[in-house]
């Protein structure tokens, strides 16, 4: 009797412990993530059949969460769609946009990488720091480019509450020395809360033969002619959403589709080009008219709206010659096509969610651009926009020998700056400018039809760091304190729900630094401070960072295109303003300020950890593929020692590459061709220099050698090149420069095979540039030479 009571009240305190076990499940504490999984209940009842089992533990999303899209477009300024008065047709962002909301007046940081780090963890760039894109980070906090514990992404607190999360397309916020198979794999978007990654790491691909991972595996390209990687990717997140939904239709997904259109290189099928012939003779002068009128008409830009003047570098258009025209006019039909396809894929991503049937409870939210139109094409726009990261100016008669190429794999093309600058209308600036709106303000549309009843312009200030926060509140989630055992940095972002039903809804987002590579600007209530540090075709900045004889003041509510310098009339509000740029700035690790771009590129010059740092050698194995520029060893502007020991077959001629880096657009390979062995010298694709031997390889061992003596007395010099084999040396010749700064985005060194486009055209790429021996081991040295 008395063992039949304990067990009684045992068995009561047990079903007390599960019932609040249950309630604990019901409402648990989402401050702090991971949710916390509650202690097992112990059970002394022997038989299953008379016990019950305690609630289960699940996370699950608040009922009724939305499902969530992020789509970030690449270098697309204000007038890019034309909801905005862009001139390109963009069907798929005007059509959720008449249907939803739209934003005049939001803004990004200029630049890729802090925009992207930004959008998702919902701080300031320099609190990620990601003062700049990952290439160029410094040594100093806020520009290191490593992503800091503290500042969780949007899509792991998502994760962490019960949603599928997947990011598709162009990543650019893994620091640029953890980027290889070494890892670490932290700041991979498999561990920045995604649990699908399809996509490239860098800051740009080539759409026809991209370096693209799945997950953290490096994906084989298939053998079609007809490859796209923007259609690829576009797959790839449809398949992903059916695939969700079929088998968790109720459990809400977070989508981030970020392409690496439209930053060049302009990479379209001919069919989207040719739609676009004739729309453009007019030139960007005209264009700007045009387009500023179209927003007028439409309420984007109030009536009255002045057009800020042009940067004084850009050319007028009647002042062009005819084959200037001619090879500019394609450049920005090729743009223009690039675009409209982007669109379009958007659109069967879309597509795909409507037939789920679950669009309605779907926050979608269009960021057409993570910045300004991009002017880094310069004057005259680029064949290989490489060439820019070297400092070479392309000459217009050499383009046109490739003008009906124009975006084909032929080419690695970027647009004349003047094509920018009118897609940035009303402004004058453009991409990396983070003190003009041409530089910061994009396209943006909210389109949530169960969410929001209203539809409509918004005129509050908003910011990409605001989207986080939004997507939080939409969600019914708090903002976590703790996650992942990291105390986190509370959000800078100021959530937009509070203006989806009001539109005339007091401003909350009512202050906000910009900076980039010197650049700098301060909002506040309306006010706008800046000074232009530098454009983005130019080296160097106008005067040092710590001159603040240039700055100028706006009233951004009665001068929306900032065209009206108030500065002289009003010193002491600018003198206030400059004060409260110097508050942020130190608040948000933006300080010391550092306006070097291209140097910045070299990790050595700037204190960046390098995996091949202190290093001055590699010994590398047969199979090893896929090493970008940023962790290989550093050939630049050095003296080298390349050696390859391999073994020739004996039944068929040794062809095929043994050690290369880059690709098509520029780099170098050791290879045998035909059984005699070379080097080339790929300059920008521009020209090449080759250095080969006389005779075949004989079957057997075989240890081939390249020396490269480094002229010295600077960056991007020549040098004495020559190629042993077997101790004897069997070529010579001179390379007359080489790349200063970079090879390529996102081309790779491969031992044994060419991946992506070749270094060497009659070798060729993949699988048809693939060793047919055997290689032992091959050895790159490297020397400094002054």
């Amino acid at each position: 009797m008395v063992n039949k009571n304990i067990a009684h009240v045992f068995n009561i305190a047990l079903g007390t412990a599960f019932a609040a076990t249950a309630m604990a499940q019901a409402e648990p504490d989402r401050t702090i993530l991971p949710i916390h999984e509650p202690d097992r209940v112990r059970s002394n009842i022997i038989d299953a059949s008379k016990a019950t089992p305690p609630p289960r533990f699940d996370v699950n999303a608040p009922e009724g969460a939305p499902n969530v899209l992020i789509v970030l477009l690449d270098d697309l300024g204000f007038a890019g769609t034309g909801t905005y008065g862009g001139p390109i047709a963009t069907p798929t962002f005007d059509r959720l946009a008449s249907q939803g909301l739209i934003y005049n007046n939001f803004h990004t940081t200029a630049v890729s990488s802090p925009t992207r780090t930004a959008i998702k963890s919902g701080r300031n760039h320099h609190v990620n720091n990601m003062g700049g894109i990952i290439e160029t980070g410094t040594a100093f906090p806020g520009n290191t480019g490593q992503i800091p514990q503290n500042v969780a992404p949007v899509a792991e607190m998502l994760r962490l509450n019960g949603y599928s999360t997947a990011a598709f397309g162009k990543w650019h916020e893994t620091a640029a020395w953890e980027a290889s198979s070494a890892g670490p794999f932290d700041r991979w978007p498999t561990r920045q809360g995604f649990d699908k990654f399809y996509g490239f790491l860098g800051g740009e691909t080539n759409q026809w033969a991209p370096f693209i991972y799945d997950g953290t595996h490096q994906v084989e390209l298939p053998d079609d002619p007809n490859y796209h990687f923007l259609t690829d990717m576009t797959d790839q997140s449809v398949a992903w959403v059916k695939y969700q939904k079929a088998l968790a239709p109720d459990k809400p997904l977070f989508i981030y589709y970020a392409p690496g259109a439209v930053h060049a290189p302009h990479h379209v099928p001919k069919e989207w080009i040719d739609k676009q012939k004739g729309k453009y003779d007019q030139g960007w002068d005209k264009l700007r008219g045009e387009i500023l009128a179209r927003q007028i008409q439409a309420g984007i830009v109030p009536p009255g709206t002045k057009l800020a003047p042009k940067p004084e570098a850009i050319p007028d258009w009647d002042t062009l010659s005819a084959d200037e025209k001619r090879l500019f006019i394609r450049q920005f039909e090729v743009f223009a096509g690039f675009l409209e396809m982007t669109d379009h894929e958007v659109g069967r991503l879309l597509k795909a969610v409507e037939e789920t049937g679950q669009m309605d409870n779907t926050l979608v939210m269009l960021v057409y651009g993570d910045n300004g139109t991009s002017a880094e094409g310069g004057r005259s726009g680029m064949f290989s926009e490489m060439t820019y990261f070297n400092g070479v100016q392309e000459k217009v008669e050499d383009m046109l020998k490739h003008i009906d190429q124009w975006g084909s794999d032929k080419t690695y093309p970027h647009m004349a700056a003047g094509w920018a600058v009118a897609l940035d209308t009303p402004y004058t600036w453009t991409k990396q400018v983070a003190s003009d709106f041409g530089g910061t303000k994009v396209g943006m549309a909210i389109h949530w039809p169960k969410g929001i009843k209203s539809k409509g312009q918004r005129t509050q200030f908003t910011h990409v760091i605001d989207v986080a926060p939004t997507i939080l509140e939409a969600a019914g989630l708090p903002e976590p304190k703790v996650v992942n055992g990291i105390k986190q940095y509370p959000m800078d972002g100021v959530s937009m729900v509070y203006s989806f039903e009001d539109a005339t809804a007091k401003e909350r987002h009512t202050t906000q630094y910009f900076e980039m590579f010197g650049n700098r600007a301060i909002y506040h209530d309306g006010w706008l401070a800046r000074t232009i540090f530098k454009a983005p075709w130019e080296a160097k900045g106008r005067r040092p960072v710590t001159d603040d004889s240039a700055w100028e003041l706006y009233d951004t509510r009665t001068d929306f295109s900032l065209a009206n310098d108030l500065s002289a009339q009003q010193p002491q509000k600018l003198k206030d303003m400059q004060a409260l740029f110097l508050m942020e700035a130190e608040r948000n690790f933006v300080l010391p300020l550092d306006g070097r771009v291209f140097e910045r590129v070299n990790a050595q010059l700037v204190g960046r950890p390098e995996l091949m740092a202190g290093r001055t050698a590699i010994t590398l194995g047969d199979g090893m593929t896929g090493m970008t520029e940023n962790v290989f060893l550093n050939i630049k502007n050095k003296s080298k020692t390349i050696t390859a020991e391999i073994d020739v077959p004996k039944d068929k001629t040794a062809n095929g590459a043994i050690l290369v880096q880059g690709g098509r657009f520029g780099g170098w390979a050791l290879y045998v061709k035909d059984g005699i062995p070379a080097y080339d010298y790929n300059f920008l694709g521009l020209e090449s220099t080759t250095i080969a031997g006389t005779e075949k390889l004989k079957p057997g061992k075989a240890t081939i050698r390249f020396e490269f003596a480094y002229d010295g007395g600077g960056f991007g010099k020549g040098g004495k090149a020559s190629l042993f084999v077997n101790d004897k040396k069997v070529g010579e010749g001179i390379v007359k420069r080489t790349q200063p700064m970079i090879f390529s985005a996102d081309e790779t060194a491969d031992v044994g095979i060419d991946l992506a486009t070749p270094v060497v055209e009659a070798i060729g790429a993949e699988a048809r540039s693939r060793f047919t021996g055997k290689i032992d081991k091959v050895t790159v040295e490297v020397a400094e030479v002054k």
